[in-house]
């Protein structure tokens, strides 16, 4: 409890554009949002005062940093089960609990618990050699079973040549089918520990190269397939006892929708939600591991995108410039820059506009992406 505010207080580890972006829903709140940085220049860490530097890996820096927080969350699901469960032993409140975590960090692990849930997924199995993967048959898809994310840890392969090469780097692997897609879309879901749900509406997500480029709002699908997406994010949720938001990101196929993978946590998905819908979701995020009531969901105009900006070529016109210009040329699209250093492909930020006309706004948000990414 802040003494000050006399309001809970959160814990976050990790201090990235989630954090950030976490941090600007609680100040409404409130709230005095805590982050663990391990870099003082993180982007979290340059905007919020409580900031704290220290080594997620590190049970003794995390016991340090949950000491006085009502309930410690995530910008990212890479703390390993250990160190997780030390802070447990500690009793400290944690939300999502290390149990359900799990789930987020290791493929493998999902694969089999979904499996049992009787969830719909791709053909898959845990492969430890070239005779695993030659067994499994190509082309597959060979995934690191636990820190892969944008598209790293994720490997096409044609042939036991490629395989073999993948399998050289030592990492623990899956293997899945490719699957022939009609599209990926994602679902957000919030859960209380009380066990109260909201949903967002299901989205489209655009990738390239493994990243998220783009997300529209709603997705472009029939009843029945947002009806089984609402079914199995809130059977997931139940079952694993996920606390806080969390994105199911699901293959859409044309004998309906495949589980691709779990985020608990707010998700590059739903950084619409900020502008796109009554109750954001780093506020949802915010309520659900304190346990309050859930803010209501509903979308706030008829079409939302929201287009990532990666970091572009050297040259052309000054960040400022790019900023400014983009203002004058579009009042309406609202611009996120995460405070970060520019280096190629990298998400410095995102922006977001809405609309009644589908192809008018997604051309809008592409539009000043790529004019934030490159000066023209």
């Amino acid at each position: 409890m802040d003494q000050n505010t006399q309001l809970p207080t959160v814990g976050m580890i990790g201090a990235g554009q989630l954090a950030r972006m976490t941090h600007q829903a609680a100040i409404a709140l409130g709230q005095s949002l805590h982050v663990l940085a391990t870099d003082p220049k993180e982007s979290a860490a340059v905007v919020t005062p409580y900031t704290e530097i220290g080594d997620w890996t590190n049970a003794d820096d995390l016991k340090r940093f949950a000491r006085d927080k009502t309930v410690v969350t995530f910008d990212h699901e890479h703390v390993p089960q250990d160190v997780l469960n030390a802070l447990q032993e500690s009793n400290v409140a944690m939300e999502p609990r290390p149990e359900a975590l799990l789930y987020a960090q290791d493929k493998q692990a999902m694969r089999q618990r979904l499996g049992k849930l009787g969830l719909p997924m791709p053909r898959w199995s845990p492969v430890d050699s070239i005779s695993d993967v030659n067994a499994f048959g190509y082309p597959c898809v060979l995934k690191a079973a636990a820190g892969g994310y944008d598209g790293k840890g994720v490997w096409m392969v044609k042939d036991s040549t490629e395989a073999e090469e993948v399998l050289a780097g030592g990492v623990r692997l899956i293997a899945e089918e490719r699957v022939a897609l009609l599209g990926e879309v994602a679902i957000q879901i919030a859960r209380t520990p009380s066990g109260d749900i909201r949903f967002y509406p299901l989205v489209e997500t655009v990738q390239r190269d493994g990243i998220c480029v783009a997300t529209i709002a709603p997705a472009r699908i029939n009843e029945t397939e947002e009806r089984q997406a609402r079914e199995i994010a809130a059977t997931v949720a139940e079952d694993l006892g996920v606390t806080g938001t969390m994105a199911v990101e699901l293959f859409h196929t044309k004998d309906g929708l495949l589980v691709n993978e779990l985020a608990m946590r707010p998700h590059n998905s739903g950084h619409w939600t900020i502008e796109g819908a009554t109750t954001s979701q780093f506020e949802q995020h915010l309520r659900a591991v304190l346990d309050y009531p859930l803010g209501e969901t509903n979308m706030t105009a008829p079409v939302v995108v929201m287009a990532n900006i990666l970091g572009g070529p050297e040259g052309g016109p000054r960040l400022d410039e790019r900023v400014q210009q983009l203002m004058h040329d579009d009042p309406g699209a609202r611009l996120h820059l995460y405070g970060k250093s520019i280096r190629p492909g990298r998400k410095i930020g995102h922006v977001t506009v809405s609309g009644s006309d589908l192809d008018t706004t997604r051309k809008r948000a592409l539009r000043a992406a790529q004019w934030i990414r490159e000066g023209h």
